[in-house]
């Protein structure tokens, strides 16, 4: 009996049917949960969530685990609940500028393995998914079971808009859509790698738990995402996250977008090297720039400080419109820790409403290079019901109509 539930379709049985619904999807979002957790998110009552928590680990679409003991700890370990893993897994792919970076997930949120290679930069899509079809195949010692395989969440630079829309991501997403689609066979979703990696901060990374999330990487471009309520926020045209064209310096050098003074013409990697340089350093990369940072080079340090500066106050515009309770700052230059985050701190101090000061908290990302590709596996968790033994239905509301 699938879910455990009733085969006749009665107003009691569809009342179920969306509760169950609703446990499922929960589950789906946010991982493991305990049975508090699960009433606190369903406002069911404890016999109600009982009752279905119930039937559905009876079906085999949810399983319990409790961890061991914490030494020291008195009372014994509250167990979880979690989606069966062996229901499916995700895949999460980023192609980046220069590299193609891989992930897959199991439906328990759990990762199972993860790969990355690089690649010269225009390489085309057709050899850039040949990649992605490699490393995806040699996850877990080859055990990926593709026959398992429910959805693909792919990550491409630039502005990504709904399926079927032109776009400005390079060679289009409905190229990337049809070339994974046609070698993994599954449904594809993609959106802006930038804005996956914020999505991903707040599922897997420093983030996780928070529902209002913003996260600015500071790479070889610049860029943002924000997450709203638990939910990625993309724009009505694809365009939502692009902090690295907030102007910081009306006067300043112009940049690719068309416009001057981009928070990407002094935070980039480009610009800041070019920076270190003009102050008289030396460094040839980013591992060299922080390596001489942390040595405590005055020339590097100027520059951590003027662009944390820059990158605070852009920071703090964006909160004070949009009220974010984690700010997540990531991207190579991040590695430089509070050498750089002290400055955007202390800016985001000096520029957020008075109120916010002590309820922003300012963190590191914590996924690295493979944010992108765990955000796009998020989103898929987050837009696809996965489950293929238990489908995805409209939750319905007491009196049996559904909901709208």
């Amino acid at each position: 009996m699938l879910w455990g539930m009733h085969h006749h379709d009665g107003p009691l049985a569809r009342l179920r049917q969306g509760h169950e619904t609703l446990v499922l999807d929960l589950l789906r979002r946010h991982g493991p949960l305990t049975r508090a957790g699960l009433g606190t998110h369903t406002g069911l009552s404890r016999t109600t969530l009982s009752d279905i928590v119930g039937g559905l680990v009876a079906g085999g679409a949810v399983v319990t685990a409790t961890p061991a003991p914490a030494t020291g700890r008195r009372g014994r370990p509250v167990e979880t609940l979690s989606l069966n893993p062996a229901a499916g897994q995700a895949v999460g792919i980023d192609f980046a500028r220069r590299a193609v970076h891989v992930a897959a997930v199991n439906v328990a949120h759990e990762v199972v393995g993860s790969a990355g290679e690089p690649h010269p930069a225009g390489l085309p899509w057709e050899q850039r998914v040949a990649i992605a079809e490699r490393l995806v195949g040699g996850l877990a010692g080859g055990g990926i079971g593709l026959g398992s395989l429910t959805g693909i969440g792919a990550g491409v630079v630039g502005p990504v808009g709904p399926p079927g829309e032109p776009d400005g991501s390079p060679g289009g997403t409905g190229t990337v859509r049809a070339l994974l689609g046609a070698a993994f066979g599954v449904p594809v979703l993609v959106d802006n790698n930038t804005r996956l990696a914020a999505l991903a901060e707040s599922v897997w990374g420093s983030a996780t738990g928070s529902r209002d999330v913003l996260y600015l990487r500071l790479s070889h471009g610049v860029g943002g995402g924000l997450v709203v309520g638990g939910a990625l926020h993309g724009g009505a045209y694809g365009l939502s996250g692009e902090l690295g064209h907030i102007t910081v310096d009306p006067a300043g050098a112009p940049c690719d977008c068309g416009g001057r003074g981009c928070l990407e013409t002094v935070a980039s990697i480009g610009a800041v090297l070019e920076a270190h340089r003009a102050a008289g350093g030396r460094a040839a990369d980013v591992a060299e720039f922080t390596a001489a940072a942390t040595a405590g080079e005055e020339a590097a340090l100027g520059v951590l400080r003027t662009v944390g500066g820059h990158v605070g106050t852009v920071l703090a515009a964006v909160c004070n419109a949009v009220g974010p309770g984690v700010v997540v700052v990531g991207g190579e230059l991040a590695g430089a820790g509070a050498l750089l985050l002290t400055p955007v701190e202390e800016a985001l101090a000096a520029h957020v409403l008075p109120l916010a000061r002590s309820r922003l908290d300012l963190r590191r990302a914590a996924l690295g290079e493979y944010g992108g590709a765990l955000g796009g596996i998020a989103l898929v968790l987050q837009a696809s019901p996965l489950l293929s033994h238990y489908p995805h239905r409209t939750p319905t509301r007491p009196d049996g109509e559904d909901t709208p």
